[in-house]
């Protein structure tokens, strides 16, 4: 197996060095860099399977990192913040980021939360594995699903707007195929961090709300509907 290629942007040193040393450890390969710039450059060099970019960097801040990136790459991007309540985190998101951890941070708990992304990444040809969707009676069901002028080919792994292509990360992909799959059903915050983001224990809503929004914004505002204190639901 192909070893995973770590971009670790941090300017201090002790943490670069320290959290570099942990996950080449748990056997990843590590470019780690001081600033955004160089950041950047590294990213381009070297096309990273995963970046890991913290907030406040010199040069280019890790959101405007993230937003550079993200004009590149669907690549996953775990954003670091040394606040839980920072506008940074909601900033982060809405940049592109897939999901965020907060400083400081165990070593145990980052390479979790990397594994976890890298999982829901390997789920490119969709959430089966590539096998053709079926019935409980073992009868292939469409694979391509309409809700409206929407279509979300869940084999292909392509989504359709008015017949144009639209393009999402990886997270929003699955993100709408939890959706795609129970239609007019309310999910949880909790329920969508769980299945998309693979957090059993629970997690930071915000990383779903900010999603959502994305999620909207590319494939129509209304077709997402709020259900105020349970969650969301896609409209057929």
């Amino acid at each position: 197996m192909a070893e995973t290629h770590v971009l670790f942007v941090e300017d201090d040193d002790v943490i670069r060095e320290a959290t570099q040393l942990a996950l080449e450890r748990d056997g990843f390969v590590v470019t780690a860099m001081p600033d955004g710039l160089a950041g950047l450059e590294a990213f381009r060099a070297n096309r990273p399977d995963i970046a890991l970019l913290d907030v406040m960097v010199p040069g280019l801040d890790g959101v405007s990192l993230c937003r550079r990136i993200r004009d590149e790459s669907t690549v996953p991007v775990i954003m670091l913040s040394a606040r839980a309540d920072s506008i940074d985190v909601v900033l982060g998101l809405e940049a592109g980021a897939d999901d965020y951890v907060t400083k400081p941070f165990d070593g145990a708990v980052l390479v979790a939360r990397i594994r976890a992304v890298l999982r829901r990444f390997g789920h490119a040809s969709g959430p089966d594995g590539g096998k053709p969707a079926a019935d409980e009676a073992g009868v292939p069901v469409e694979s391509v699903l309409r809700f409206g002028d929407l279509e979300v080919d869940t084999e292909g792994m392509e989504v359709r707007k008015g017949g144009q292509n639209v393009a999402l990360t990886p997270t929003e992909m699955r993100l709408l195929l939890e959706f795609s799959n129970a239609p007019g059903t309310v999910l949880s915050r909790d329920q969508l961090l769980e299945r998309v983001w693979d957090y059993g224990w629970g997690g930071d809503t915000r990383v779903v709300d900010v999603h959502v929004q994305r999620l909207r914004g590319k494939i129509g505002q209304d077709r997402i509907e709020t259900v105020r204190g349970f969650g969301y639901k896609l409209r057929g």
